[in-house]
C-alpha cells in the first residue's frame, strides 16, 4: 500500500517503507522479538499447567485442579499488569531502551527459576515476578517505535510489532509439542518449556548494541515539556517535573483521553480473557458431542487456529488503521468481536464449522482488538509521557480482569453453560461500538512531540 503527503498542493505518493534504514528495521526487531518472547510465555504457561499441577498439588488439591490452575494463571496476569504499570512509568523517566533491557533479562532470569520450582506455591511466586518483568517490554517497545518510524510508515511497524505476541504463542506450541513427542524428564518435562524461556536473556547482548535510545523522548526530556498532550503548550514548560501517572490525569483532553482508551482496553482484555480463554473447553466438548475419538486434540486445533487468525489480523491492522482511520477501525473491530462471538458459541454446533469460527474469532477478538493498542494510544500523548500512557491504557485493564481466569469456573456454573457464558460477556463488545467517536481521529497526523 503507499501513503500519500501534501507539500503545499503537490502530492506525492510514497510506499509505505519509503525511507526506512536499517535503524528503523533494527527497533522493530528488538520490539517484536520481546512481544514473541511474552507471547510465549504467556501461552506457554496454559499449555503445561495439567503437568505442573499433577507433579505439585497433593490428591486432595488436584481434586479442585481447575482453582489452581486460575490462581497460577491470574497471578502472573496481575504481575503483568503491575509490572506493566511502573515498567511504563520508568520508560518515561530513565529511557526506553534501557527499560527494555531491565524487562528482557529479569523475566528471561525467573522463567529459568520457574523450571526449578517445587512447590506450587513457589511456583506462583515465581510467575508473579516473571509476570512483573515482563510487563513493561510492551509499552517501551511500542514507545520506541513510534518515536523512530516516520510517520507514514509508523502504523504498519506497530501492527508488525503487536504479531510477536501470535507468533511466540506458536512457537511455545510448537516447543511443548517436540517436548511431548519423547517426554525426556516424564511429567517433569514441563520444565524444559520454562528453560527455552530464559534463553532472551541472551537477547539483551542485541538490544544493547544494536537499538539506540529515542531522540524524541531525550529532546522531550531537555526541552522539559511535560505536558501530556500538545493542547496545553502554554504549560509545557514547568522547573520541576510532574508525576507521569497523575500528569496524564491533570488536564481535561488528556483525561479524557485517557479513560476512554482505558474502557476499549477493558473491553479488550475482558473479552479475551473471559471469553476467547473458553474456546478450547468448548471444542472439546462440542468433540465430543460429535463422537470424536480424541476429542482433547480439538481443543488445541482450537487454540492454534484462533492464535493463527490473530496473526493475520495483526500484520494487516496498520494498513486497515491508515486506510480507514482509526476510529473506524475500532470499531469495525469490536463489531467483529460481538458478530464472530455470537455466531461461534450460539450458531456453530459441528466441530469442523467450528474450527473456521476460531479462526476467525481469533483473527478480531485477539489480533484487531490489541492490534489498536500499538497504533492508537502513543498517537494521543507526548514523549514525556507516552510510555506512561500506553502502558496504563493496556494494563490497568488486566488489574481488573486478572480475577477472571480464577473465577472462570463459577461463571461458567453461574450463565449455565460454556456458550452462555461467553455470549453474554460478549455484550461488552458494544462499548467498543460507542467509545471510539468521542475519541480524536490522528490518521496522518504527525507524532506528539
Amino acid at each position: 500500500m503507499n501513503s500519500t503527503i501534501n507539500p503545499g498542493s503537490q502530492e506525492i505518493k510514497l510506499r509505505w517503507y519509503t525511507g526506512l534504514n536499517p535503524k528503523h528495521w533494527r527497533v522493530l526487531a528488538a520490539s517484536w522479538l520481546g512481544w514473541v518472547f511474552d507471547g510465549y510465555e504467556a501461552y506457554a504457561l496454559f499449555i503445561v499447567m495439567p503437568f505442573v499441577l499433577k507433579t505439585m498439588l497433593t490428591p486432595e488439591m488436584l481434586a479442585n485442579k481447575a482453582i489452581y490452575a486460575g490462581i497460577a494463571i491470574g497471578i502472573t496476569l496481575l504481575g503483568w499488569g503491575m509490572g506493566g504499570m511502573v515498567g511504563g512509568i520508568m520508560a518515561d523517566y530513565v529511557g526506553r531502551k534501557k527499560m527494555m533491557v531491565y524487562s528482557v533479562f529479569f523475566y528471561a532470569l525467573f522463567t529459568g527459576f520457574t523450571a526449578c520450582a517445587n512447590d506450587f506455591w513457589v511456583f506462583c511466586f515465581l510467575r508473579f515476578i516473571t509476570g512483573f518483568a515482563m510487563g513493561s517490554e510492551w509499552s517501551t517497545g511500542v514507545a520506541l517505535l513510534a518515536e523512530t518510524w516516520p510517520n507514514h510508515a509508523r502504523p504498519k511497524g506497530a501492527g508488525f510489532l503487536q504479531s510477536g505476541f501470535g507468533f511466540g504463542t506458536l512457537i511455545a506450541a510448537l516447543t511443548w509439542f517436540v517436548l511431548s513427542q519423547t517426554m525426556p524428564l516424564g511429567q517433569d518435562t514441563w520444565r524444559l518449556v520454562f528453560v527455552v524461556g530464559a534463553l532472551p536473556a541472551f537477547f539483551c547482548l542485541y538490544i544493547r548494541r544494536a537499538v539506540d535510545e529515542s531522540e524524541k523522548w531525550v529532546q522531550a526530556i531537555r526541552a522539559q515539556r511535560w505536558a501530556a498532550t500538545e493542547s496545553v503548550d502554554g504549560e509545557q514548560k514547568q522547573a520541576k517535573r510532574p508525576f507521569t501517572l497523575t500528569e496524564i490525569f491533570r488536564e481535561p483532553e488528556s483525561r479524557k483521553r485517557t479513560i476512554l482508551a482505558f474502557m476499549l482496553s477493558l473491553t479488550t482484555t475482558v473479552g479475551w480473557w473471559a471469553i476467547s480463554a473458553l474456546l478450547p473447553e468448548y471444542a472439546v466438548q462440542i468433540a465430543k458431542a460429535g463422537g470424536e475419538l480424541t476429542p482433547a486434540i480439538w481443543g488445541l486445533r482450537a487454540a492454534l487456529l484462533y492464535t493463527g487468525g490473530a496473526v493475520v489480523a495483526y500484520l494487516i491492522s496498520g494498513f486497515l488503521a491508515d486506510a480507514i482511520g482509526r476510529r473506524s477501525f475500532i470499531f469495525f473491530t469490536y463489531l467483529g468481536s460481538l458478530i464472530t462471538t455470537v455466531i461461534t458459541y450460539q450458531l456453530v454446533h459441528s466441530i469442523e464449522l467450528l474450527m473456521v469460527s476460531a479462526f476467525i474469532n481469533g483473527f478480531f477478538t485477539l489480533g484487531f482488538a490489541y492490534s489498536w493498542m500499538a497504533i492508537y494510544p502513543v498517537e494521543l500523548f507526548t514523549s514525556s509521557v507516552r510510555a506512561t500512557a500506553a502502558s496504563f491504557i493496556f494494563n490497568a485493564a488486566r488489574l481488573i480482569a486478572w480475577i477472571f481466569p480464577i473465577i472462570a469456573g463459577s461463571i461458567i456454573k453461574t450463565f449455565g453453560s460454556i456458550p452462555q457464558a461467553a455470549t453474554c460477556i460478549g455484550l461488552i463488545y458494544l462499548i467498543g461500538l460507542v467509545v471510539p467517536w468521542f475519541m480524536p481521529e490522528t490518521r496522518g497526523k504527525p507524532l506528539p512531540e
